[in-house]
């Protein structure tokens, strides 16, 4: 419960890796409320605005819960499935022996909801947007999965780039943005009129969506993205050791 203020770590960021330790500690873990803001500000001797930050991240990875007027408490355990090494699309493509196919690819610009700003921690003064690419990909034969993909505005993306290369590629050899990790989360439903059209599925036909969290090297958040695959394209695979 200590803040280093000589740290070259943002204060926001060291907040985080305090709340996360709190949250998998024995007396928090099962969902009990976090102190109020103000009493937490003041232990870890940070500013509101700073400590909101970190809540409002850990809020958006679901690990925490903010009630109105009640408080913010550690979200009840669920069965998460996590995987050891994880790979970009292209890369898990490639090593199936599968030639990948763009079925479409939109790049636009568009003013970011209240948990993409919570997720990049946007300064939503400066009104900035973030770049959005929409892609459709899949076998020569049929599209498997609609991505939808934000970019953190800090890379400062043209929306010129070519998108047709791994995208992890382009931010690693463009921008000097290596990414390292990525927090899912997967949940099932009915595809819906509009991603079946996309997906060329009928709309009562289950899809798997994943939401994939991404950071750097530096834990800096780098993109969010969000894939709907075909329930009968997709399998999600989990190791685990005890």
């Amino acid at each position: 419960m200590k803040i280093d203020h000589t740290s070259n770590k943002p204060l926001h960021a060291q907040a985080e890796d305090i709340l996360r330790n709190l949250i998998e500690s024995e007396e928090y873990k099962n969902g009990k409320y976090l102190p109020k803001e103000v009493e937490l500000s003041k232990m870890l001797n940070i500013s509101r605005n700073t400590l909101r930050q970190a809540i409002n991240k850990l809020v958006f990875e679901g690990l925490l819960v903010r009630k109105q007027g009640v408080g913010t408490k550690v979200a009840n355990k669920s069965i998460v499935g996590g995987v050891r090494n994880w790979l970009s699309f292209s890369q898990e493509m490639k090593m199936l022996g599968i030639e990948i196919r763009n079925f479409e690819l939109h790049v636009s610009w568009k003013k970011p909801s209240e948990e993409i700003i919570n997720f990049f921690n946007i300064n939503t003064e400066n009104n900035i947007r973030c770049l959005v690419l929409e892609r459709v990909r899949g076998k020569k034969e049929y599209p498997f999965v609609y991505f939808i993909s934000y970019f953190n505005p800090t890379i400062q993306l043209s929306g010129e780039e070519d998108f047709t290369r791994p995208l992890y590629e382009i931010l690693e050899k463009d921008y000097n943005i290596i990414v390292k990790t990525s927090k899912e989360k997967i949940n099932a439903r009915l595809a819906g009129d509009y991603i079946a059209d996309k997906l060329d599925i009928d709309s009562n036909d289950p899809i798997l969506i994943r939401e994939r969290f991404v950071y750097d090297i530096n834990n800096i958040p780098v993109e969010y993205n969000i894939g709907y695959y075909r329930a009968d394209s997709f399998t999600y695979t989990i190791e685990a050791e005890r």
